[in-house]
C-alpha cells in the first residue's frame, strides 16, 4: 500500500467488525479492514455502499500502514488471551499518538491494566461498548468510549457520526 489514505482501522471483520465499519465509511471517512479470514475481507468490499472507500485486507501491515497518523483502529475479537495477542501483533507497526480501541467487552480490571502498559509506548489505549447488535452497528449503535481526552478528542467526530441519534 503506497499511500496512508484510510482515516479508521478495524482487525476483525465478523458481523460486528464489518458492520461498524461499513458505518463509518457510509460516514464519509475511509475505512480499512483486516481479518485474517480473506473471505470476510472479501465480504466487507462487497457489502459497502457505492461511492463509499472501503478495503478488506488479509495481512495486519497492510492494514496499519493505510491509516493516517495518528492511526485510529479497533479490535473487535473476543474478549481475553486474543486481545493481548493482537496488541502485541500490532506493537511493532504502530508509533507514539496511534489510538487503539478494544471493543470486545473486555473486562475494566483488564482495559486498566492495557491502558497502562500501552501508555509507557505512548500508544493511546481505550475501551468501547457496542450495542445495538449487527443493525445498529450498520445504522447506528450505542457505543460507550472510555479512555484518556487526547484519544477522545481524535475519534471524536468518527464516533459521533456513526452513533444512534435520539431526539437530536
Amino acid at each position: 500500500m503506497a499511500d496512508a489514505i484510510y482515516d479508521f482501522g478495524m482487525v476483525g471483520l465478523g458481523t460486528m467488525g464489518r458492520n461498524l465499519l461499513l458505518n463509518i465509511a457510509d460516514h464519509g471517512f475511509a475505512a480499512i479492514g483486516f481479518d485474517k479470514d480473506a473471505s470476510k475481507a472479501a465480504l466487507l468490499e462487497s457489502s459497502a455502499s457505492p461511492g463509499t472507500t472501503v478495503n478488506g485486507v488479509s495481512f495486519l501491515a497492510e492494514m496499519v500502514s493505510g491509516l493516517k497518523t495518528p492511526r485510529k483502529l479497533m479490535m473487535l475479537v473476543p474478549a481475553g488471551p486474543i486481545v493481548d495477542a493482537v496488541i502485541n501483533d500490532l506493537l511493532p507497526l504502530l508509533g507514539p499518538g496511534d489510538i487503539i480501541i478494544d471493543g470486545g467487552n473486555s473486562h475494566f480490571s483488564d482495559t486498566l491494566k492495557r491502558i497502562n502498559y500501552l501508555q509507557d509506548k505512548k500508544i493511546h489505549f481505550m475501551g468501547m461498548g457496542v450495542s445495538g447488535g449487527e443493525q445498529g452497528a450498520r445504522t447506528g449503535p450505542s457505543i460507550m468510549p472510555g479512555g484518556d481526552m487526547e484519544a477522545w478528542t481524535q475519534l471524536k467526530p468518527i464516533l459521533q457520526a456513526i452513533a444512534a441519534k435520539i431526539n437530536g
